[in-house]
């Protein structure tokens, strides 16, 4: 027992006795190593240990075969090897195979998949599986092309695992396989909620937010910031092509949401550009309709019109509410100004900071 209250185990990785806690797998415990990067196409941190795509292979002694790296837990006395010109060969030959159902000329470039070719050098496989139809929905929001699809079944255990809603499944079998929404239903008439989390984890572009129109993260700039739809505050990536928005991510392991984002937060983006966005304060006029003018007035008439009410009805009268997309300081600002300044406790945010 170590001092942290956790079990730990020792064994040698790549020649070098490293120490884990228990429970860790080889590729959490290759990773806390600093080893060059293991390479996985199936895993999600977020997603239960999986095994199939068998990219994470490392030689472990006294095994017929070498191991997912994913899916096995670290224990004493291991000797393992991550690195190699084994593994290295075995995982040129994994590339080899997902490649033969993966069509580089559709989905979203570049993805996982190609950069592993490109490292491993891979240029193209013996033999192509027949290209999978394009998939088309009605949806507005998630698009896929299942002939770039490699059947790693990501999305459909995010949608399992994380969602819980099932809107996803693999069905069929060999070359004829096919992950779709359930039933070869729309989007829209599962249970899906286009929450896009299926996009999120999807490592060769197959599922792709059409939004985008085709650009992947790397062909954008990105501004990180925090989503102002509710109170939660996830942390997000504002992805930007000729200084427009095209399509919003989070980074896993970052933030309260850890990857993780609604709807709302990763696809009601547009109107950050909508030509009727409110660009400047408007008030009433005594002709009964708004027209445009400055903040000093527009506030001057907000506060000379609670100022008549709490005078004229009692300060009991006036209630504030604040928008969800405020920050904690600016709620706290808001009822110190309905407290000390009107006099009122009817003060509320929905999303109850």
């Amino acid at each position: 027992m170590s001092s942290n209250g956790k079990d730990k185990v020792s064994f040698t990785l790549d020649g070098e006795t490293v120490t884990v806690d228990a429970g860790e797998t080889l590729l959490d415990a290759c990773r806390c190593a600093g080893r060059p990067e293991v390479p996985t196409l199936c895993h999600d941190d977020r997603l239960d240990p999986y095994g199939g795509c068998r990219m994470c292979l490392v030689e472990l002694d006294g095994a017929p075969r070498p191991v997912p790296a994913c899916k096995t837990r670290a224990a004493d006395g291991m000797v393992v090897r991550s690195q190699g010109e084994k593994v290295e060969r075995v995982r040129r030959t994994m590339v080899e195979m997902l490649l033969s159902e993966h069509h580089d000329d559709v989905g979203v470039k570049p993805n996982e998949l190609q950069r592993y070719a490109t490292e491993f050098g891979v240029e193209a496989p013996p033999v192509r599986f027949e290209r999978r139809d394009a998939w088309e929905d009605r949806n507005r929001f998630i698009g896929y092309n299942p002939g770039a699809c490699i059947l790693c079944d990501r999305c459909v255990r995010y949608c399992d695992e994380v969602m819980q809603c099932n809107a996803l499944e693999h069905v069929g079998q060999g070359s004829t396989a096919l992950m779709q929404p359930t039933d070869g239903k729309s989007f829209l008439d599962t249970s899906c909620e286009l929450c896009g989390g299926c996009v999120s984890t999807c490592p060769t572009g197959a599922l792709y937010e059409k939004q985008a129109g085709g650009l992947a993260e790397a062909d954008c700039d990105k501004t990180r910031t925090v989503c102002t739809f509710c109170g939660v505050g996830c942390v997000i990536d504002l992805n930007t092509s000729d200084g427009k928005v095209v399509k919003v991510t989070a980074e896993t392991g970052v933030g309260p949401n850890d990857g993780h984002l609604c709807n709302k937060g990763r696809f009601a983006f547009e109107f950050i550009h909508h030509p009727e966005r409110l660009k400047t304060p408007l008030v009433r006029g005594e002709d009964g309709k708004l027209h445009e003018t400055d903040w000093e007035t527009a506030l001057d008439r907000v506060a000379a019109g609670l100022r008549k009410v709490a005078d004229e009805h009692g300060p009991e009268t006036v209630g504030f509410l604040a928008s969800s997309r405020c920050t904690n300081e600016d709620v706290y600002a808001l009822q110190k100004l309905a407290r000390g300044v009107l006099g009122t406790n009817n003060v509320h945010s929905c999303a109850a900071t």
